[in-house]
Parts: structure tokens; C-alpha cells; sequence
């Protein structure tokens, strides 16, 4: 009876063993941007995404997982020799993501090194049509140019190329010394000319400066001038308008009664003034042989105001 017992109870583990290892084995639980390429018999069946899924025991199998993601692939460093033959070490990135996993499973062995053959051939040949300071300068048409040729490459294979950037370009020791002269050649070149463009506009500033005072100065004296010119016209002609009209007034009075002789004694007054600053200007001096003649020196005077009396009147 122990014995029976026994060996059913073995047969239950055993059995119970191989459904556990059927549902291991045939269950399939594809995770999200996933996919299970499934063979049967040998040959291809169906693509399974994301989710649960039952296979048939013993005839199907998983034949190869892709993901679905977007894969970053390192471009190992290779030589490539430059239109004008320098040898330049370069290396990048390649980005891309499966399309279709049946046809990135049977289209192509091992897509990702076949991807990274054609980066490296077509990098080696865009390369070689330029010159070593245009590789620095062309980056984004290299980049262009390798990520054509791969996606045009890699179309049967269910795999997209999405960018491909170069990650470094180095060349040869010999060159990066001679660049690093001619750079700081062309540094010392440009800050000559800047200092030497700065000196020539500080001197035109100057002479600028110079310039527009010199204009000022003459302008402030040439109004000076004009005004000083005004100025005197103005004085002149204010003391004609004044004398006119002293000698205006002065004729007046004399054609009113007794006015003929306050002019006589104003006029022998001012002689006898002037004759007096005459004595004092000096020890020496000369006296007039008719001095004491007055009255023709009056008369003299007279006709004077009358006659311009006579002009005013005209």
C-alpha cells in the first residue's frame, strides 16, 4: 500500500513538474516596446508584441527578441585618410530602431554590426572627399550623408536609421601641433588688428574732435564779430540820430526870440573853455593874434547853425 501511495505520489510531482515546465516554456509574456519572433516547425510564424500569449508545445519556439526602442550603437574609432591624405581618427554614434522584427530577424545577420559596417564605409568615404579643415567645418553634411546611405541600405533589414553624429575627429599629433600654431598666429594677427583699427579710430575721434573745435571757435568768434559790427553800426547810428536831432533842436532855438543870442553866449563860452585846456595843457603856448576878437568867433558859429538850420529846413 506505502508503495502504491509513493509512486503516485511521485507521478503527481512529476506531472506536476511538467506542467510547470509546459507553462515556462510555452507562456510567453512579451513586455511593452517588445516584440517575440515565433518559428514553427523551423519556420517563421508570427511576431508577438507586448502582452500574454500561448505557444503550442513542441512546435513553436522563440526564435529571437527584438526591442522596439530607439538603440544608441557605438561607432568604434577607424582611419580615414582626407582629400589632401591626413590621416584622421573619427568615431560616433549611430541611432536607430527595429521597424519591422521579422525582417531584422531573417533579413540580415546581426543587424547592428551591419549597420555600423556601413556608418564606418560611407564615413570613410565622405571623408576622403574633403579636406582635413573642412572635416571640422562639414560635420552636419557628413552626418547627413553617412545616415542617407545606411537607411538606404538598411531598409530590407526592418530597421530605421534615425541620426548618426560624429563624436570626435582626431588627427595626428604632427598636425594638431601645426594647427595649434597657425590658430595662435591667426589669434595674434586679429588682436594686432584690432588694437591697430582701435589706435587709427581713437585717432580719427581726435582729429574729429579737433576739427569741430577749431569750427566752433571760429564760429563763436566770427559771431563775436557780427555782434561787435552790430554793435558799432548801433552806436553810430544811435549818435548821428542823437547829433541830428541835438542840431535839429539847436536850430529850433534859434529862430525863437532871443534864441540867436543864448547860442552866441553858449558858443563863447565853449571857446573860452577850450582855450583854457589849451593853457593848461603846458608851460608853452600859442595865443591867436586876434584872441580878443570873440564876436567873429561867435559870428562864424552862428552862420554854422544857421546854415544848418537851412539844411534841415531843405
Amino acid at each position: 500500500m506505502n508503495f502504491i501511495d509513493n509512486s503516485l505520489f511521485v507521478g503527481l510531482t512529476m506531472a506536476a513538474a511538467f506542467l510547470i515546465f509546459l507553462f515556462v516554456k510555452y507562456v510567453r509574456i512579451v513586455p511593452q516596446n517588445e516584440a517575440f519572433v515565433i518559428e514553427r516547425l523551423g519556420k517563421y510564424h508570427a511576431t508577438l508584441v507586448s502582452g500574454f500569449h500561448l505557444l503550442l508545445p513542441f512546435l513553436d519556439r522563440v526564435a529571437y527578441k527584438h526591442t522596439l526602442k530607439e538603440q544608441v550603437i557605438d561607432v568604434p574609432p577607424q582611419i580615414c585618410i582626407t582629400r589632401d591624405n591626413i590621416s584622421v581618427e573619427v568615431d560616433g554614434v549611430l541611432y536607430l530602431t527595429v521597424m519591422d522584427p521579422q525582417r531584422a530577424s531573417y533579413g540580415v545577420d546581426r543587424y547592428h554590426f551591419a549597420a555600423i559596417q556601413m556608418a564606418q564605409t560611407t564615413m570613410r568615404s565622405v571623408i576622403g572627399k574633403l579636406e582635413l579643415d573642412r572635416t571640422f567645418e562639414e560635420r552636419e553634411t557628413i552626418n547627413t550623408a553617412i545616415i542617407n546611405a545606411v537607411d538606404k541600405a538598411s531598409d530590407p533589414w526592418g530597421i530605421k536609421i534615425n541620426r548618426y553624429e560624429i563624436r570626435n575627429i582626431t588627427p595626428p599629433q604632427s598636425i594638431k601641433d601645426a594647427m595649434e600654431q597657425y590658430m595662435k598666429a591667426e589669434r595674434e594677427k586679429r588682436a594686432e588688428i584690432a588694437r591697430s583699427e582701435g589706435e587709427r579710430q581713437a585717432k580719427i575721434n581726435t582729429a574729429d574732435g579737433e576739427k569741430q573745435a577749431k569750427i566752433n571757435l571760429s564760429e563763436g568768434e566770427k559771431q563775436k564779430r557780427i555782434n561787435e559790427a552790430e554793435g558799432e553800426a548801433a552806436q553810430i547810428r544811435l549818435v548821428a540820430e542823437a547829433t541830428a536831432l541835438g542840431l535839429k533842436v539847436v536850430a529850433e532855438a534859434i529862430g525863437v526870440p532871443g534864441g540867436g543870442e543864448a547860442v552866441s553866449l553858449r558858443i563863447a563860452e565853449a571857446y573860452l573853455n577850450e582855450f583854457g585846456k589849451l593853457a593848461k595843457a603846458g608851460n608853452s603856448m600859442i595865443i591867436p593874434a586876434n584872441v580878443v576878437d570873440i564876436a567873429s568867433v561867435v559870428a562864424v558859429g552862428k552862420q554854422v547853425l544857421a546854415s544848418g538850420k537851412g539844411d534841415g529846413k531843405a
